[in-house]
């Protein structure tokens, strides 16, 4: 009899483990979704897996509770007009247009609903719904700063504005791809 109540037990044991270990991957795997490559770079960047889950399950519940909104089309076709605005501005001053493509896009953030105070709180609530352009983003930014004392060349400013407009689309058409693009 004491046999069959300890195999019982350890049985419901393992039972209970492989639950908590399926619930535990689980949520790994629907961070891993909804975070694309972000998900990594905040493992990296934390003393443990545990710790990096934690934040961005914290960035999430931060997210949630924005006001972030869709846009009219009249103000999408308004930021539409403004963008190709500074990237006919780019062929002259191509400095000047990877400022105001940085000014652009913190603008667009601005009025779907995002914070804009500060850039790094900035990375983090926009990882939760463009993490898979986050880098493009962090790249762009990175070049503006190295612009501003002229230490960009032209190419990597091309390549700012590339990056600039990867989370540029992405912000005006509420986190779909535009029409144009789909097949």
């Amino acid at each position: 009899m004491f046999l069959i109540v300890t195999i019982i037990a350890v049985v419901l044991v393992l039972l209970v483990c492989a639950v908590a270990a399926w619930r535990v991957t689980a949520r790994r795997r629907k961070l891993r979704e909804r975070f694309g490559p972000e998900y990594e770079r905040t493992v990296e960047g934390k003393d443990s897996r545990r710790a990096a889950e934690r934040e961005l399950r914290e960035r999430q519940e931060r997210h949630d509770a924005l006001d972030v909104k869709p846009l009219p089309a009249p103000v999408r076709d308004r930021y539409t007009q403004d963008w190709t605005r500074v990237q006919e501005r780019f062929v002259d001053r191509p400095d000047d247009a990877v400022h105001e493509a940085d000014r652009l896009v913190t603008t667009l953030m601005s009025e779907r609903g995002y914070p804009i105070e500060g850039y790094e709180q900035q990375l983090k609530d926009l990882s939760v719904e463009h993490g898979r352009t986050l880098e493009d983003y962090r790249a762009a930014h990175e070049i503006n700063d190295r612009s501003s004392s002229r230490q960009a060349t032209t190419e990597e400013l091309r390549g700012a504005m590339v990056h600039y407009r990867a989370l540029f689309e992405e912000l005006l058409h509420n986190g779909d791809r535009p029409r144009e693009s789909q097949a």
